[in-house]
């Protein structure tokens, strides 16, 4: 893997930088940020150590860099595929019967490598914005969605629609911190509808009030034909997501795992074996059906040790068609599934064995 710092018009090399013409004249802050990128990103220098050698504090430094950033003077080119990240995808791909998986390499991030996935997850969006075809995309929420949506560009997509898939505010009514409509479309100036319902009615029956709402129920059928359905996937303990942003109570997640709930998908949960888990939250959760998400195109970005589990319950539903994973997380779930296809193997083994006895 090579990684180069390039400046569109100019390569600083040695020196004082300055080269014949025009060039003399240009902007000394921009100039002075170029240098500090190319120190940093090319030269392998940290932000303190760039300090020192241009003679700035620390926090000048890191305001260079960023502003090289920021004005599109760094570009990063990455010469060559990661094998072992390859052999992965295409690992999940198979056992699971996958159309797209991409697996980034580990950022040391174990728990929730948030910055690798934020960063494949924005850059899987902007590919599908960049295509240029009239798109209706769904997007659930959460940490990792949320991760993606920040690390997006700033990219102009009239062509595309943003709808939410689940209820974004909480039983109190206070708004999801891990709710990406209104960043979307700020960041690229596409139309977004948000469902303004709390993610669990208090009973069935205020599930079905809300839904009878003529606006509301608009939002629900345009969710129901997304062209794209952009996810996270969740956990059923007590540390998950949907819990600590007050979307359902320590109960009903409570509820949830003793029922054999292990992974969540856009407010379905599923059973180690990827079979859905019931349960009294079940008939209160104002997301699409199950019946919808059969067979759609649902990209999931999820990854980090937590939720080894989870993945692997919502990939044997197969209600997925692709997945965006960090290498330490597809390395476990390829070694589950072998593990898996063992124990199943011996077992046929034995049964077969005390049929012939």
């Amino acid at each position: 893997m090579k990684i180069f710092a390039h400046k569109d018009n100019n390569i600083i090399s040695g020196g004082d930088g300055l080269k014949s013409g025009g060039t003399a004249n240009r902007d000394h802050e921009s100039s002075l940020a170029t240098r500090a990128a190319w120190l940093h990103f090319a030269g392998g220098l940290t932000q303190a150590q760039v300090a020192k050698r241009l003679g700035l504090t620390s926090l000048k430094a890191h305001r260079l860099i960023t502003k090289a950033n920021q004005e599109g003077l760094v570009r990063v080119f990455i010469d060559g595929d990661v094998a072992e990240c390859v052999e992965l995808e295409q690992r999940l791909t198979a056992a699971y019967g996958l159309d797209y998986c991409e697996v980034v390499p580990d950022l040391d991030q174990e728990d929730l490598p948030l910055r690798g996935l934020g960063i494949a997850g924005a850059q899987f969006l902007k590919r599908e914005i960049d295509r240029g075809e009239d798109m209706l995309i769904g997007v659930g929420h959460g940490r990792t969605l949320a991760a993606s949506v920040e690390y997006l560009t700033r990219t102009p997509a009239a062509h595309i629609r943003f709808v939410s898939l689940l209820g974004g505010v909480t039983r109190k009514f206070a708004a999801n911190p891990h709710d990406v409509m209104h960043r979307l479309a700020e960041r690229t100036g596409a139309q977004a509808y948000v469902m303004p319902v709390p993610f669990v009615a208090n009973t069935a029956e205020d599930r079905e009030v809300l839904l009878g709402q003529r606006g509301i129920s608009d939002v629900f059928a345009l969710a129901g034909r997304s062209d794209l359905m952009f996810v996270g996937i969740g956990t059923a303990e007590r540390e998950a997501s949907l819990v600590a942003t007050g979307m359902i109570e320590h109960s009903e997640i409570d509820e949830v795992k003793r029922d054999g709930g292990v992974g969540e998908l856009l407010a379905h949960f599923f059973d180690d074996k990827g079979r859905p888990v019931e349960t009294a939250l079940s008939e209160r959760i104002l997301a699409l059906p199950r019946d919808q998400l059969k067979g759609r195109r649902i990209v999931a970005v999820a990854g980090g040790k937590v939720k080894v589990r989870a993945i692997k319950a919502v990939l044997e539903s197969h209600y997925l068609s692709g997945l965006i994973t960090d290498e330490c997380t597809a390395r476990a779930l390829v070694e589950l599934n072998q593990s898996n296809g063992a124990a199943s193997a011996a077992k046929r083994h034995v049964n077969g064995g005390s049929s012939n006895a």
